[in-house]
């Protein structure tokens, strides 16, 4: 039998090597605690974002959408009219565009075909939008989707007002994991002189830096202008990319 004052020790040891865990454990749940209030702050305060950027566009659309909806159809001169309805359209289109912005990229796609259509269909416009069947539809995050929206806008935007365009051309294809977007017009040309001088210009080329791609202003096979945008194709969920990416981040 050992002796009393050994089994006092052991005991003694056992229960300060229980508290010592017990004590980790504790500290390792408030640790966990933090973190999830911290996150659930971080989630509530985006939601809150959102929905105060929802207000605004609202606000603008219903507000200032209706007094430029006034100033196109009251008694003006007709320059007047014609920019108080293409500055309604560039509204409407910011709002649309910001409220769903999200989802995989022939999505974004069908959605931007969608609202270049009708907003050139106002303006009597023809659009030939021809779409290659190879282009994947991986995911696009919501910044990156905005940057298509805004490049897409702008390219039609100088076609119409700045060349006086009557048909404009998109062609969308992929190819060694990049998505090709030709914008390509019959209007007066772009001089190459004044290329990203403007702002409008100057935007775009940002925004495809932003994407990690490039864009190009060149003369058009139809005597206007065209505008090629080169950007990457993020990989699609079980593509030999995104599994080798998991394994790396494993």
């Amino acid at each position: 039998m050992p002796e009393w004052w050994l089994v006092a020790a052991l005991l003694a040891t056992g229960m300060v090597l229980l508290a010592g865990v017990c004590l980790r454990q504790r500290r390792a749940i408030q640790v966990l605690r933090a973190a999830a209030a911290s996150l659930s702050s971080a989630q509530n305060a985006t939601e809150a974002v959102a929905t105060e950027r929802e207000r605004i566009y609202r606000d603008l659309h219903d507000d200032i959408g209706g007094r430029l909806l006034t100033l196109a159809h009251g008694e003006h001169a007709p320059e007047v009219s014609a920019l108080a309805r293409d500055v309604l359209q560039d509204l409407r289109a910011v709002v649309s565009s910001t409220q769903s912005a999200e989802g995989s990229l022939l999505e974004i796609l069908a959605q931007i075909r969608d609202e270049m259509e009708q907003r050139l269909d106002t303006m009597g416009v023809a659009l030939i939008w021809q779409q290659a069947p190879n282009v994947p539809d991986p995911q696009l995050p919501e910044a990156d989707a905005l940057h298509l929206y805004r490049i897409a806008r702008e390219a039609i935007s100088n076609s119409v007002r700045h060349a006086g365009a009557s048909r404009i051309r998109i062609r969308v294809s992929a190819t060694d994991q990049l998505l090709l977007m030709d914008f390509t017009d019959d209007g007066e040309g772009f001089p190459q002189e004044r290329i990203g001088k403007g702002r409008g210009t100057s935007n775009m080329r940002k925004r495809a830096e932003e994407l990690h791609g490039n864009i190009d202003w060149d003369p058009g096979t139809e005597g206007g202008t065209k505008v090629v945008l080169r950007v990457p194709i993020p990989p699609s969920e079980g593509s030999p990319a995104t599994e080798v990416q998991a394994m790396i981040a494993s």
